[in-house]
């Protein structure tokens, strides 16, 4: 959910990694030419200790004489990876000898990327390179070492073969894999579908009021803000896991920004434009109709970033906006991104810049092929095997539908961001950016902060989330909150406590480091959501009766939620 894309070429070092040729040699054999390797590794500057390589080699080439052993004597593999599970995988020895041969290639090559020596940033882009080659090369993605979807044309009598092509034309025409049945959702139907009011809009977004499910609610209202890269709707997707439903169960009045989805008339918008005209202005309208002159707010991902600088800027004026914080997956700190580093280098970010950093549109087709490059696996090769080899329709995921259902992003707003914040770290140093005249400080912000980090998130790391608790509140860190959740980037926030799921750690004992933090922590079963739902009550002020309409004098209601603007299509 972060803004960030390959370029549409790519890089030269990857480049060399997606050479048919190179590839089709690596995965033969480890005593190979190493010559497109080494001009890789050589271009970032990395090496591979020759002794070490050896090692390498020898191991490899004890494991596959043991294989071919095995093969002569037909005995088959045992293999425990869960793409070659399926009984038709052991049932021939040639297609286990097959699937084994390359495991071991890939566990060699792999190796052979862990073994690299070179800066930190290099290894990296080494060794997602390497990972998409391998996930590439799996057999289960070709019809011709595929088993299952050899024995489904059969017993099919070639129907599965014609669906498969079919659904591949389809996915042409869209743009993009399905990952699942498309048509079994619609917005404001049965996704996005808790009740609330548009009451302002703007050429940016939609502010959203919710109605009222209780008597009585928390005297100060609560404002979401997502991501824009995504539509909000990951926060109301079914009422069984809408956190959005269950923030006002809980007795809050809610706000909520809807983002636009920019089409070429908002080709030059810019980041301050995001966060004037709008986190800023979401704020100020939360408050004009609640009375309140402190309101409760959260950020998420991207959102959380936007809100942040936002609230830099009216504490910077000495103004005094909220009763509390709360940061969910956030960037505020960006020297560790993760696997996200790959994508951003100075070559890259320029490229951007001098194609749409002056205006023109960042694709959001283009935003989703980079997020499923990150899981290729679950997010491209199990849809190429199911939909095209053997010609099935993906099932209903609420998830996965909301997952494809991207936005655009304006070039000189996404271009800011990837300088200012992944290239060179900006935002967390006082003043060294201006927002609206203002000098951006993050530490004058000055309110109780809950922060939430996803354990296995490899778009946010959780320690790099962490990193707010020395930013925020420099001078108070007892108001700082850390949580951690178990899963990742969407599920560890998605996690409604009726599916008693998971678990999440807490820790309120002072630490200067995410692993100090973490050694001391408590594992806790289910939710999260409950801790912060007392967060927000104990910084929400009197009970008072709930709001009998939406909106106010000033700021009438528009349209019933969930409103145009998620509905626009990139």
């Amino acid at each position: 959910m972060n803004m960030f894309t390959p370029q549409a070429t790519p890089p030269a070092w990857m480049a060399q990694f997606s050479d048919p040729n190179a590839w089709q040699s690596w995965m033969k054999t480890p005593q190979m030419d190493m010559g497109p390797i080494a001009k890789t590794m050589a271009d970032l500057g990395a090496t591979i200790d020759p002794a070490e390589l050896g090692k390498l080699q020898q191991d490899y080439m004890q494991q596959l004489t043991v294989l071919w052993q095995d093969m002569l004597a037909q005995k088959t593999p045992a293999i425990a990876d869960k793409r070659f599970s399926a009984p038709v995988w052991q049932a021939n020895p040639l297609h286990a000898f097959n699937a084994a041969v390359y495991l071991l290639n890939s566990r060699f090559l792999l190796a052979m990327a862990d073994a690299v020596e070179a800066k930190p940033r290099a290894k990296q882009k080494i060794r997602f390179a390497v990972q998409q080659l391998v996930d590439a090369m799996s057999p289960a993605n070709f019809l011709v070492t595929n088993p299952e979807a050899q024995q489904k044309i059969i017993e099919s009598k070639g129907e599965s073969l014609a669906k498969g092509i079919t659904n591949m034309l389809q996915d042409l025409q869209k743009g993009h894999i399905s990952q699942t049945d498309e048509s079994a959702f619609e917005v404001g139907v049965n996704v996005a579908t808790t009740e609330g009011t548009v009451v302002f809009e703007n050429e940016l977004f939609q502010l959203i009021q919710y109605q009222p499910l209780t008597k009585t609610v928390n005297e100060r209202p609560l404002l979401l803000v997502p991501p824009c890269i995504n539509k909000y709707y990951i926060l109301d997707l079914q009422p069984a896991n809408s956190l959005v439903k269950y923030a006002v169960e809980e007795g809050n009045t809610v706000f909520l920004v809807s983002w636009c989805n920019p089409g070429a008339d908002l080709g030059k918008t810019t980041w301050d434009d995001y966060i004037q005209k709008g986190a800023l202005k979401a704020l100020e309208v939360a408050q004009e109709i609640s009375g309140q002159e402190q309101i409760n707010a959260l950020g998420f991902c991207v959102g959380g970033t936007v809100l942040s600088t936002a609230l830099s800027i009216l504490y910077g004026r000495g103004e005094n906006p909220l009763s509390s914080l709360t940061l969910l997956t956030t960037l505020l700190d960006f020297r560790e991104t993760g696997v996200i580093d790959v994508f951003v280098d100075d070559a890259q970010v320029l490229l951007r810049e001098q194609t749409i950093g002056k205006g023109g549109l960042m694709p959001g087709r283009d935003f989703a092929s980079t997020f499923s490059s990150l899981r290729p696996n679950d997010l491209v090769w199990n849809y190429v095997k199911s939909n095209y080899l053997k010609g099935e329709e993906p099932p209903p995921f609420d998830l996965l539908y909301w997952n494809s259902d991207s936005t655009n992003l304006p070039g000189p707003m996404y271009c800011y961001y990837l300088r200012n914040m992944y290239l060179e770290n900006n935002l967390r140093q006082p003043g060294k950016l201006t927002v609206g005249g203002q000098k951006v400080d993050l530490g004058k912000i000055d309110t109780p902060i809950f922060i939430y980090g996803s354990r296995e998130d490899h778009i946010v790391p959780w320690t790099a989330a962490y990193e707010s608790m020395s930013i925020l509140n420099p001078k108070k860190p007892a108001r700082n909150r850390f949580v951690l959740g178990a899963s990742g980037h969407i599920a560890g926030v998605i996690n409604p406590p009726a599916a008693k799921k998971r678990s999440y750690w807490t820790n309120d004992a002072p630490a200067k480091t995410a692993e100090e933090w973490f050694a001391g922590a408590t594992e806790n079963p289910g939710s999260w959501w409950p801790e912060w739902s007392a967060f927000l009550a104990k910084n929400g002020g009197k009970k008072v009766p709930a709001p009998k309409k939406p909106g106010s004098a000033k700021y009438k209601p528009i349209e019933p939620a969930p409103g145009r603007y998620v509905k626009v299509k990139a």
